[in-house]
């Protein structure tokens, strides 16, 4: 079996949609296996910028079947929306997109409770993009979610959207929030989901079947393995398992099927939200990446905190998703700073670790960095690896040793063809 993992290794946004873009072109199918419209995967070809939150990025190439799997969470509305956007572009994807009938729906009362529980943390707030993805996933493990597969009877699904809107009421009330009509969410619903009922398939016995047939597959991440909701900062995390495991329970894959791991990581680190980031800098450098790189959400459009690599957060996430190869991303935002600093290390309760901590005990830790010279080249201009400035390769050289895995793949700016493969 022939199947690529793609995933990333820090906070989300590390250019994922870029980088699936990027080794899509030979790729049969792309699978999407977690998250919901939480994730934007941003795609830059030529003058057109895509940012694709539910359809996979692989998706762009005319010839690439998507399959939406059964880990997502699915927003009826944002998928049609996205699906006008990229045909009014002329990317119609009729006949080559498919939603798993396992994978669980995003409802409007699940943006209203994603928006009610940050009230009530107050100060302790998650940051989350509200998205009504927090909330789906707690209807999913609390065995009360409605499937997609459930689309197919629409007066079933009215009287089950009824049902939960009724349940989630009685929240709402508690919470001093407005109630929801009932009967107007689900026709809504019923309405939306009508034109996704073609869509709606198996897709667990798709993806096994072009495992098998020797079809290339890709399985594309969302968000980013420190936010996973077992391994990550907890508590400040997605709802989802965003390592290689989630990936494969939410595309029904096995592992023995998956040949490459590949992971995606900035040559810096950014974070939006709230949560431990210990390479964070408030600086001049730091907003000089947040000016550079454009960073700024592509889901919430918030400012995203900026800040040096963090070797010992990025040696966890390619140890525990075992990845074979790093795709390192905006390694042009680097160019004109002074000098550049990576994490090796940090010091917790007086003791110095290599080791990523868990819970509170992250909040205290003070990195220890390793310095390079800086680079002032730009970058958009080369077309080979041995043509970096020597700096860069330094820099990449100390990743790769650090983190046992070797950097395949750097890009040098946003567009498709600024892109090296090693």
């Amino acid at each position: 079996m022939a199947v690529t993992a793609l995933i990333g290794l820090q906070w989300g946004d590390e250019g994922k949609g870029k980088v699936v873009d990027a080794v899509s072109g030979s790729v049969d199918v792309v699978i999407r296996a977690q998250g919901g419209a939480n994730a934007g995967h941003t795609v830059k070809v030529g003058d057109t910028t895509r940012v694709l939150h539910l359809v996979p990025s692989g998706m762009l190439y005319p010839d690439v079947v998507g399959l939406i799997g059964n880990g997502v969470v699915l927003d009826p509305f944002q998928l049609i929306a996205e699906l006008d956007a990229l045909a009014s572009s002329g990317h119609v994807l009729d006949g080559r997109l498919w939603i798993s009938d396992r994978a669980h729906l995003v409802l409007p009362y699940h943006k209203e409770m994603d928006e009610a529980l940050e009230l009530l943390r107050g100060g302790g707030a998650i940051g989350t993009t509200k998205r009504g993805i927090g909330p789906a996933y707690m209807d999913k493990a609390g065995r009360v979610g409605i499937r997609v597969g459930e689309i197919a009877d629409p007066g079933a699904l009215r009287e089950r959207v009824i049902e939960q809107v009724e349940a989630k009421n009685r929240l709402f009330g508690a919470l001093d929030v407005k109630l929801m009509d009932g009967a107007a969410v689900a026709d809504a619903v019923v309405e939306a989901t009508r034109r996704l009922a073609p869509m709606v398939t198996d897709t667990v016995s798709m993806a096994n079947a072009a495992a098998e047939q020797g079809k290339e597959v890709l399985i594309e991440g969302a968000q980013g393995s420190l936010l996973d909701v077992d391994l990550g900062t907890y508590p400040y995390v997605t709802s989802s398992n965003c390592h290689l495991g989630g990936l494969l329970s939410g595309s029904g894959l096995p592992p023995r099927a998956i040949g490459r791991v590949v992971g995606v990581a900035k040559a810096y680190c950014t974070r939006v939200g709230a949560g431990p980031f210990p390479t964070e800098d408030n600086g001049e450098a730091g907003q000089q990446m947040r000016d550079k790189g454009h960073e700024y959400g592509s889901t919430t459009g918030r400012p995203r905190r900026c800040g040096w690599l963090d070797l010992v957060a990025l040696r966890f996430a390619v140890r525990t998703n075992g990845v074979d190869e790093i795709a390192l991303t905006k390694s042009d935002v680097l160019s004109g700073q002074p000098s550049i600093k990576v994490a090796t290390s940090y010091v917790v309760d007086g003791e110095e670790t290599t080791d990523l901590p868990a819970g509170v005990r992250f909040d205290g830790a003070e990195p220890c960095y390793a310095e390079f010279p800086g680079f002032d080249d730009d970058l958009a201009g080369v077309s080979t690896f041995d043509d970096l400035p020597g700096a860069l390769r330094d820099v990449i050289a100390f990743v790769e040793e650090a983190c046992g895995a070797r950097v395949a793949l750097v890009s040098t700016g946003p567009e498709r063809d600024q892109t090296l493969h090693r």
